[in-house]
């Protein structure tokens, strides 16, 4: 999980002792000073030990939805607890999920929206202030997937962009009516990638060698009532790394190999290639991109547009274990970088990540 940086306060959570499978939460300042270390909950060390969600600030209240499917409510002061939900036994969520439940719950004014996957309340809507259920939709009730809710306005029509294990549903956000739903299927049930939404079009991607669906780019009716394909690259495998829209061009990497490319976003077309540079996430900020290689752990400074892709610099993450996947964060000049048990934080304002 990476982190959230809010009124100066920067919060992650993770996993003190996999025995007991306690999840906590750490709250520290700017500098690095330790503010708050509160115990939440169980959380997932099945398999890829550790948090997955990172958490979400919202005036002085904390939203953690743990790796073992439950939702977690504190102070952010205190860190006491105010409302807990578990998507297994007040849900009816599937407790196989393989990976653990991944998303960041989304906030939408005074209601919480997430996906437990439950056969009947596949996708709820929550009263964020004591957890009880406003709407829910039945979706197609398949299992949870490891991306984010979103939330897009098109006219006056307000929709709920959330994907479960085959599927990418248009949502009313005020009533949990479903209107559209488009197949999107991939191994082992993975699409880590939240939807990425501009200018009346939808991009997801989610693959691995044996995708059937691949990067996919969706139009919206004007009411946002339906959807429709307007291209896919079903050979085009960016599993978790994450993508970045800018104007006509989108930036990411494909998974298991060095593949780092620029994308037009109208046709799906490949514009620039480079393989100089392990695959992973990506970032975008003041007119450069960051990316984090999940392989070798390298942090690169990119520049990058429709007729290039060029690494300026690059360092190797020195603290932390296991895998590379949480995402880079910046704020205020400031990169945050989270690897295993480590958090490392850098000044980036002057410097050229040399």
């Amino acid at each position: 999980t990476g982190v959230a940086v809010a009124g100066e306060k920067v919060y992650v959570t993770g996993i003190r002792d996999s025995a007991q499978s306690m999840g906590t939460l750490f709250v520290f300042n700017t500098r690095g000073d330790l503010l708050l270390e509160k115990d939440y909950g169980k959380d997932f060390t099945n398999n890829f030990i550790g948090t997955r969600s990172t958490p979400v600030v919202v005036d002085e209240l904390i939203y953690i939805e743990s790796g073992a499917g439950a939702i977690y409510c504190l102070q952010s002061k205190s860190g006491e607890e105010v409302w807990s939900r578990d998507f297994i036994q007040d849900f009816g969520a599937d407790s196989a999920i393989q990976f653990g439940y991944s998303e960041s719950v989304l906030i939408d004014g005074d209601r919480l929206i997430c996906v437990p996957g439950g056969k009947e309340q596949n996708v709820v809507a929550l009263d964020r202030f004591n957890g009880e259920l406003v709407w829910s939709s039945t979706g197609f009730g398949e299992q949870a997937t490891y991306n984010s809710p979103i939330l897009i306005e098109m006219g006056e029509q307000r929709l709920v962009i959330a994907m479960t294990e085959a599927s990418i549903m248009g949502i009313d956000a005020d009533h949990g009516e479903l209107y559209w739903r488009v197949e999107q299927t991939q191994r082992n049930k993975i699409h880590a990638n939240t939807p990425l939404y501009a200018d009346g079009r939808l991009l997801v991607s989610s693959a691995d060698p044996t995708s059937t669906s691949g990067l996919v780019q969706l139009k919206l009716t004007e009411s946002g009532k339906q959807a429709e394909v307007v291209w896919r690259d079903r050979k085009f495998r960016n599993l978790l790394g994450g993508l970045v829209r800018i104007d006509t061009c989108i930036y990411g990497s494909t998974a298991f190999g060095s593949d780092w490319r620029v994308i037009s976003w109208n046709t799906g077309e490949t514009l620039v290639q480079n393989k100089e540079l392990g695959g992973g996430s990506i970032i975008h900020a003041d007119g450069m991109f960051y990316c984090y290689t999940e392989r070798e752990g390298e942090v690169a400074l990119v520049d990058a547009g429709p007729e290039k892709f060029e690494v300026v610099s690059k360092f190797k993450v020195p603290l932390g274990s296991r895998e590379h996947w949480a995402r880079l964060v910046i704020h205020d000049g400031i990169l945050y970088i989270r690897h295993g048990e480590a958090l490392m934080a850098y000044d980036i304002k002057d410097t050229d990540l040399n």
